[in-house]
């Protein structure tokens, strides 16, 4: 049975979700995402992946800034919903905003709760070293990513991915899932269950402290920083007084002083064993292999990198 429905997201990784609503004949009453914002050198004002979507599908956008005040719990209730679907939205809903659907409100969220409730779900697996993780949908509570679990889809990290490949795997999961998790939910064939208090984690916004590489860590850990930070923003280091983005790297042999460059292949040493730089992005232009990178930009052995 088709219902109801108001979308609530705001990035790229909520579009594939909200397609899959619409191609399951649900009806988008309206689309709540943040407000546009200004991007690029330019500071033009940018809508969000969601608000464009949305537009081009003929579906109504609201763009409050709050929704605690009177007027946008009240426009919200007029809409006379059966649920609303939440995905990475960006903004606390108020209880009357929880309890105005019929059937509540529905988080899909991209991690195995409770491990990493909060922000950056994806990018903090991939730095923990974690090997798997995935999504699930849960019924929405005022807590933090803390309501009962309606469905859950796992899937592994590879030793390799990226931030930005499990965010490209998690997305259409998340979309599949919440399609069913839908049909369940309105058919009455579905158990919500409270989460575990045991292994819950916090996955913090990530902050610009946090995207600087630090020699004296382990190389392991490095290593997961860079791919839980790629493509962005991008883990960085000093390189010939440049900030340079390190967009891939790999474990390697040698040991050195930390951030000293040990052979002409851009291997680091680190606090303990070393890697090797594969992938960097110089300021304003875009990523290269380290030998082509190295070819008009020489870095001897020897070298310390800050």
């Amino acid at each position: 049975m088709a219902l109801r429905l108001a979308f609530m997201g705001t990035p790229a990784f909520s579009v594939a979700p909200l397609a899959a609503l619409i191609s399951a004949g649900h009806q988008i009453a309206a689309v709540y995402t943040q407000p546009p914002r200004p991007a690029g050198r330019g500071h033009a004002m940018q809508k969000s992946a969601v608000h464009v979507f949305a537009e081009a599908n003929g579906i109504p956008v609201m763009t409050p800034r709050s929704l605690k005040t009177a007027e946008a719990q009240a426009a919200f209730a007029a809409l006379e919903l059966d649920a609303a679907v939440v995905v990475a939205y960006g903004l606390i809903l108020p209880q009357p905003i929880l309890d105005a659907p019929r059937l509540g409100c529905v988080n899909i969220h991209a991690s195995l709760l409770p491990r990493w409730r909060g922000a950056a779900p994806i990018q903090r697996a991939i730095m923990a070293g974690d090997a798997e993780t995935g999504v699930m949908t849960m019924q929405m509570d005022a807590g933090l990513d803390t309501g009962p679990v309606l469905m859950a889809e796992r899937l592994a990290i590879g030793p390799d991915m990226t931030a930005g490949e499990l965010h490209d795997a998690l997305s259409p999961l998340g979309a599949d899932l919440i399609v069913r998790t839908m049909a369940a939910l309105e058919r009455g064939a579905i158990a919500a269950r409270p989460q575990a208090e045991a292994g819950a984690t916090y996955a913090a916004k990530i902050s610009k402290e946090e995207t600087r590489l630090d020699w004296t860590q382990d190389a392991a850990k490095l290593r997961n920083q860079v791919r839980g930070l790629s493509p962005a923003p991008g883990a960085w280091t000093e390189l010939n007084g440049e900030r340079v983005k390190v967009l891939k790297a790999a474990l390697a042999g040698g040991a050195g002083a930390p951030g000293a460059v040990l052979d002409d292949r851009l291997t680091i040493g680190c606090g303990i064993g070393a890697l090797r730089l594969d992938i960097l992005q110089r300021p304003g232009r875009g990523p290269m292999a380290a030998d082509e990178l190295l070819r008009g930009f020489p870095v001897p052995a020897g070298t310390h990198l800050t």
